[in-house]
């Protein structure tokens, strides 16, 4: 059943008997690999940094003539990154009736006479709790996906929400990019769901993702994810779907219209993986062979299994990192975690030195990070606010790195 908003009552959050499942995957990866809700570092500002700094380059003349003055003197100049923490907040309502009647149960719904007994009982003896509880959960799922795909956002006044940086945003060096960008970019975008860009080049099939989305593409479309067009009747315009068509897929309407740049994705190959891991490892990442790790959606590990496992022998095996289950393969740049995630886009990779990340807590004071509180009484009910701010350090951003504009071959 759907969420409700507003108060929890005895007619909008009804009682069932037998073992209670969840349907909703809970799992947050990478959060939880780098500490989790519980772990981390503690910031004093909204805004927190750290610092980096650099070498020269190696240089195989530079020695010195016997007898020589000092030279002249040299020093590395430090930088610092900045990032952002992000308020969360839920509330939870829930009305002294539906507390109560825990042995209130909603009807199975059959229409036979002796369908009324119900056998069982209702594993949710607290409600409010139990509310709390999913709230939680909540939070934590909006952190891993802000964690990765978040853009930085520190605004001038309070009306707009502050956003941290996540990990693809903050990667800059070493990207990768094997999308062609169709027409000149800017498609124009109906409301209908029509794309216009003049000589667009796109077939019915072709797998595409979208980035610099404008008003109308914001809140409908995800940068970096896979979209497939559903239809091309002209050589100007285009509509896309989640889906491809053979697989039932409809088309995206908008609300408004907009503006965005699409990209056909490629096929990914080996090679393309491989050339990344080397300009991270050669930029200094991936260097802790315990903790570096590749992040991919579903479809793109079943790619990564059959191009490196079944087709060239990689050594395939397990392990945990930070309580997380991860597989593993022997690359030429060392043992790399393949971490399963669920929240990254279907059309990238992303490359992570996860000792370089931290989850970063703005604690309240006498309150904690992620706390519970009661609000004020309004009526029969108890009411609570869940409330937390929390921000990624992602460290040097030249040690991770990001694949995009790609998609599985077919058979993957």
């Amino acid at each position: 059943m759907a969420g409700i908003t507003g108060q929890g009552t005895t007619f909008n959050l009804p009682n069932y008997v037998g073992e209670l499942f969840r349907v909703t995957p809970t799992d947050t990866p990478f959060l939880s690999a780098i500490g989790g809700l519980t772990g981390g570092e503690q910031a004093d500002g909204v805004l927190f940094q750290w610092q980096g700094y650099d070498l020269r380059a190696a240089d195989k003349l530079r020695q010195r003539v016997e007898g020589a003055n000092a030279p002249t003197a040299e020093a590395r100049v430090r930088f610092n990154v900045v990032n952002v923490v992000e308020v969360h907040q839920e509330a939870v309502e829930t009305s002294y009736t539906k507390m109560a009647a825990t042995g209130q149960f909603s009807s199975t719904g059959s229409a036979h006479t002796g369908a009324v007994g119900l056998a069982g009982s209702n594993p949710v003896a607290d409600e409010h709790a139990w509310q709390v509880q999913q709230a939680l959960t909540q939070i934590a799922r909006d952190v891993e996906k802000g964690f990765i795909g978040g853009t930085f956002a520190n605004p001038s006044t309070n009306a707009t929400a502050r956003r941290t940086q996540g990990i693809m945003a903050a990667t800059a060096t070493n990207v990768s990019d094997k999308g062609t960008l169709v027409g000149n970019g800017g498609v124009t975008i109906a409301t209908n769901g029509t794309m216009t860009e003049a000589t667009h080049g796109l077939i019915v099939g072709d797998a595409v993702v979208a980035r610099a989305l404008g008003t109308g593409a914001i809140g409908v479309l995800d940068e970096d994810q896979l979209y497939y067009v559903l239809t091309a009747p002209d050589a100007n315009t285009f509509t896309i779907g989640t889906r491809p068509l053979s697989a039932g897929g409809t088309t995206i309407t908008f609300a408004g219209t907009g503006t965005a740049d699409f990209y056909k994705a490629a096929d990914l190959t080996a090679p393309f993986v491989v050339d990344l891991l080397q300009t991270v490892w050669d930029n200094g990442g991936i260097a802790n062979s315990e903790t570096a790790t590749l992040m991919c959606n579903s479809t793109l590990k079943r790619a990564l299994t059959k191009l490196f496992v079944s087709d060239k022998n990689y050594q395939e095996l397990t392990r945990d990192v930070g309580g997380v289950h991860v597989n593993t393969l022997e690359t030429d740049f060392g043992r790399l975690n393949i971490m399963l995630n669920r929240y990254m886009p279907s059309g990238a990779l992303q490359v992570v030195s996860l000792d370089e990340c931290a989850p970063v807590f703005l604690p309240i004071p006498g309150r904690g990070f992620l706390f519970e509180e009661p609000l004020a009484k309004q009526g029969a009910a108890d009411r609570s606010q869940l409330y937390g701010e929390i921000g990624l350090k992602y460290g040097n951003e030249k040690a991770h790195g990001k694949l995009l504009g790609i998609k599985a071959p077919s058979g993957s």
